[in-house]
């Protein structure tokens, strides 16, 4: 079975694996635990054994945060929540932008719908990128595939860990 657990160790291995050190970027952060996330003033209702996976929060009237249910952005204070499955990337924007600090990436949802997500410009960019694009990846996987992947990406953080 695919748990929010399983699919948020997946994403923040993606993301790591794909994101340069150190991690300690303007907008942009990812999370090994919904308490590490410091923005407590952002409404997220969160259900239960849901996971903030990364966020780009410029100010309170302008981010993105992936969870492992759902993408939120807030743009100019209005809010807009998309369920990624059945969802599908559509672009990252500029996001090897040198003269921009932020660009959008987007996602068609299932109901045909398109979701902006922010993302912070430079080496940052990688973690909203990888964040989303695995999250969709895995929702289309098979439970058995899911548990395959989290033992081998389990196994290979232990070792890089010690």
């Amino acid at each position: 079975m695919k748990t929010d657990k399983s699919k948020h160790n997946i994403c923040i291995a993606s993301i790591k694996r794909s994101t340069f050190k150190p991690y300690n970027y303007k907008w942009t952060k990812f999370y090994k635990s919904n308490s590490e996330f410091p923005y407590s003033g952002l409404e997220l209702s969160l259900l239960e054994n849901e996971f903030i996976i990364c966020s780009t929060v410029i100010d309170s009237d302008n981010y993105s945060i992936l969870t492992t249910k759902k993408i939120i952005t807030n743009e100019n204070g209005i809010k807009n929540i998309g369920n990624l499955t059945g969802a599908r990337d559509k672009g990252y924007g500029f996001f090897k932008s040198n003269t921009e600090n932020f660009t959008f990436g987007s996602i068609g949802l299932e109901n045909g719908a398109d979701l902006k997500y922010f993302i912070e410009t430079g080496k940052a960019s990688m973690i909203m990128i990888y964040g989303v694009r695995t999250l969709i990846r895995i929702e289309k996987m098979a439970s058995k595939n899911i548990e395959n992947v989290t033992r081998v990406w389990n196994r290979h953080n232990d070792k890089t860990e010690k």
